[in-house]
């Protein structure tokens, strides 16, 4: 009895103390999984000598916090952002996967002189990204990149952890010389198609009986927990990949209506926290930090194999059909952080008795610190370097979404007005958002009756989830003008609606290669194969256009202009270039040789 409450004390000051260690991350930027990671270690065997040497339990919890981790990321994903990345994403999910493992085993078996089949069981463990680690940097720690990249990277560490999981095992299987370890193909498919189809059956059902029945608000959100659970565990029991079926789960929910979404998303959002805080807080304990300095170079030089050299040529074969910029596929390449998923794979050889477990968990622990300490700290400046980051197109906005019971298609959201916001300058709110109460000075009264809406007003509305992004512009400060906005945005705004022929004359641009009657909207568009995003940039003669606003069905509203591209764009040099400018590269350098 006594072991208990020392258990239950220990592990919530645990959790306690990683909750409020997020304070000085943030305050210095740190990556908030390595403090929990790093707190792990503190508290284990070689720091205050909490002993944990269990690496079945470790796994066992892991991967339920996983499983937690994806669905909720799965809850998360816009299907408009699957619709634009899926393609990209799933390549990088799959051959990505594949090229990585085989460059990092070519790798592991120059710097550790292992066999072939271990140093690929190496590459294996440590091929994927971590769903945990990205979706935090990008979401939590409030880094606002270009859609598609920001879209690629999270579709891509939500969907690759099981060609990972299969690889690892699989190699594992044919080490143990198993029976049935050589039919990887069949299993493959086995476990993706299984995975895919309980997936989709397995949301399905979730929304259905959510929408089905009426119960007490606070049940909602643990049957939603239990059948995500449900269908990760039904998956894995028929043979499928139970982490690919979670997170499909996950996605198809979260995009269709359902009662109560709002108070879903808020529990998933706590829960999600605790999934991560115990599960790096558990693996970090199960670490023996005392034995790392035996492997601990061999392994920080296998990790910086694998930053620049094995996942950027990865991504730049998987991504080059895809017209995606240097700049992003230099992104992209060097988001690929190592975390959870990693260790939970390096447990099993520890768990399946291979001579070597104990090398593979200390080898991918120090890999994973190591990209935590080196692209974690890094992925936002990086990203302002680079040009991806978004510059924000509102200002400060105070509002709270309230869901209406029993209704899934309108919600009440409260908005404070705020000062030199459209609607404080006299903008009118539209009928079909339904305006109702406005509370002025702690009185309240009808919209109809309230006069001319100002700072400090309080308006209750009845909306459309979709709509409220089009009210936020009405509530919302203007937003701060940088110095480097019109680098990103261009130096002159232009209709799109205008013709190449008008920005020729406007610009005297001599030569942009399109028909001069084109719209410069329909030009970007088919430049970018369909899809605009804000922050798309495409070269026009001596000019490059930039997206700046999108309308609310994603047609282009607004075009800027940036005068000073042609020497940019002539200083490139073929580095993550995509099949088209390649050829075009190659193109101009055959030219410039035969003059």
């Amino acid at each position: 009895m006594d072991m208990m409450f020392a258990a239950v004390l220990i592990a919530s000051a645990l959790v306690l103390a990683a909750g409020f260690t997020t304070l000085l991350a943030f305050r210095v930027g740190a990556p908030l999984l390595l403090i929990f990671l790093c707190l792990g270690l503190l508290v284990g065997e070689d720091g205050l000598g909490i002993a944990f040497n269990d690496p079945p339990l470790a796994f066992f919890v892991g991967s339920l916090a996983l499983a937690v981790i994806l669905f909720d990321s799965g809850f998360g994903t816009n299907i408009s952002s699957l619709r634009t990345a899926a393609a990209p994403a799933l390549t990088l999910a799959t051959m990505g996967v594949l090229l990585t493992a085989g460059l990092v085993g070519a790798g592991a078996h120059l710097v550790f002189g292992m066999p072939w089949l271990e140093s690929f069981l190496i590459g294996a463990i440590i091929s994927s990204t971590d769903a945990a680690a990205v979706f935090f940097l990008l979401r939590v720690g409030g880094i606002n990149i270009r859609e598609r990249a920001r879209a690629t990277l999270e579709i891509e560490s939500g969907s690759n952890d099981p060609m990972a999981i299969f690889l690892t095992v699989a190699i594992i299987e044919l080490l143990l010389q198993k029976p049935g370890s050589t039919n990887l193909l069949l299993n493959f498919v086995l476990q993706m198609g299984l995975g895919l189809a309980i997936g989709l059956l397995g949301g399905f059902v979730i929304v259905k009986a959510i929408n089905s029945v009426r119960l007490e608000p606070g049940l909602y959100p643990i049957l939603v927990l239990a059948g995500s659970l449900a269908v990760f565990g039904a998956t894995g029991v028929v043979g499928g990949s139970g982490f690919l079926a979670v997170y499909v789960a996950g996605i198809y929910a979260g995009n269709r209506p359902m009662i109560m979404k709002l108070a879903l998303r808020r529990f998933q959002d706590g829960l999600t926290w605790f999934a991560q805080i115990s599960m790096f807080l558990l693996l970090g304990l199960l670490a023996t930090p005392s034995q790392f300095p035996a492997v601990a170079i061999p392994a920080i030089g296998l990790a910086l194999f694998l930053t620049f050299v094995a996942r950027p040529l990865a991504v730049w074969l998987c991504l080059l059909p895809f017209r995606f910029k240097p700049d992003e596929t230099a992104f992209i390449s060097w988001v690929g952080l190592r975390g959870a998923v990693s260790i939970l794979l390096a447990i099993l050889p520890l768990a399946q008795g291979l001579p070597n477990g104990q090398y593979f968990f200390n080898v991918t622990f120090i890999v994973v610190i190591t990209s935590l300490v080196l692209q974690g700290w890094t992925i936002r400046p990086l990203a302002k370097r680079l040009g991806l980051v978004v510059p924000p197109s509102l200002g400060p906005l105070e509002k709270i979404e309230l869901e209406l019971p029993g209704g899934a298609h309108h919600e009440l959201v409260v908005y404070r007005v705020a000062t030199d916001s459209p609607v404080a300058k006299g903008a009118k709110v539209p009928r079909w958002a339904r305006p109702s109460l406005v509370v002025r000075d702690g009185h309240s009264t009808s919209y109809q009756f309230s006069g001319k809406l100002r700072a400090g007003d309080q308006v209750y509305l009845f909306v459309s989830p979709r709509y409220i992004r089009l009210i936020d512009r009405l509530f919302a400060s203007p937003a701060t003008i940088r110095e480097d906005d019109a680098d990103f945005f261009g130096d002159f705004v232009v209709d799109p609606g205008k013709t190449l022929e008008d920005l020729g004359k406007s610009y005297q641009i001599e030569r942009y290669g399109e028909k001069p009657e084109t719209e410069i909207a329909t030009f970007i568009e088919q430049r970018l194969g369909g899809v605009a995003d804000v922050g798309d940039r495409i070269a026009c003669g001596s000019v490059e256009l930039v997206v700046r606003e999108l309308n609310a069905d994603g047609s282009i509203k607004s075009v800027g202009v940036a005068l000073s591209s042609a020497k940019t764009m002539s200083a490139r040099i073929p580095l993550f270039l995509n099949a088209r400018e390649l050829g075009a590269w190659v193109r101009r350098r055959m030219k410039a040789k035969e003059r």
